[in-house]
């Protein structure tokens, strides 16, 4: 029954267009941002109230964190949220495709980041660790390796491909174990063991002999 359950859960959640981030970040836009913002002026920091979280908004927030004896991650989380603002957080709403240009946009952040066996951080990743990595940036927990990785989400054809969609390869060890995210135009973005993070076509003969599939996971 408890197994039931959580497969339940997971299928509802890939099924889902929305997504509850509960984290305001760097390219979050609106009225609740000009809010915290304007709180922020209040208390002396140099931030403009323009509903844009930008640089300047992040460093802000990390030195309210800091002030505050609270996690230093320039994100407004439920405690920061909290601290600043007087109230309980509230959930925030976002549709797939947002989260989808957030995780396009995270990954080219990393470009030539060179590859490091094992590696989770922009010291250097492998594919399985830039995925996760990337994702997680956009609040979405994924398991480590690629294999399981490509247990996860929704399996879709080469012809249902959209930005932000987990392509999967067997390149070494038989079954899934290269991943990279798809980002458009028949191109996907990954750490390679030759070249560190870099995008590639699928249309590449490496690529496309050595393909197995893909998943969606937003």
């Amino acid at each position: 029954m408890r197994a039931l359950m959580m497969v339940m859960v997971l299928l509802i959640f890939c099924a889902s267009t929305t997504f509850a981030a509960q984290a305001y970040r760097v390219g979050d836009q609106g009225s609740e941002i000009a809010e915290i913002q304007g709180k922020l002026v209040l208390l002396g920091y140099d931030v403009m109230a323009d509903g844009d979280f930008g640089p300047a908004t992040v460093e802000a927030i990390k030195a309210f964190q800091k002030s505050q004896g609270l996690e230093v991650n320039g994100l407004i989380g439920p405690a920061t949220y909290a601290a600043l603002l007087g109230r309980d957080m509230p959930d925030i709403s976002r549709g797939a495709n947002y989260i989808a240009r957030r995780i396009i946009s995270t990954s080219m952040d990393y470009l030539g980041v060179p590859y490091v066996f094992g590696g989770t951080s922009p010291y250097g990743f492998d594919c399985s660790g830039y995925v996760q990595y990337v994702f997680a940036n956009a609040g979405i927990s994924l398991p480590r390796t690629a294999d399981v990785q490509y247990e996860q989400g929704t399996p879709i054809s080469t012809a249902e491909l959209v930005a932000g969609d987990l392509v999967f390869f067997t390149t070494y060890t038989y079954g899934a174990s290269h991943v990279g995210i798809y980002v458009g135009d028949g191109n996907f973005i990954h750490a390679s063991s030759s070249r560190g993070v870099t995008i590639s076509s699928l249309s590449e003969a490496y690529y496309s002999s050595r393909y197995i599939g893909a998943r969606r996971i937003l």
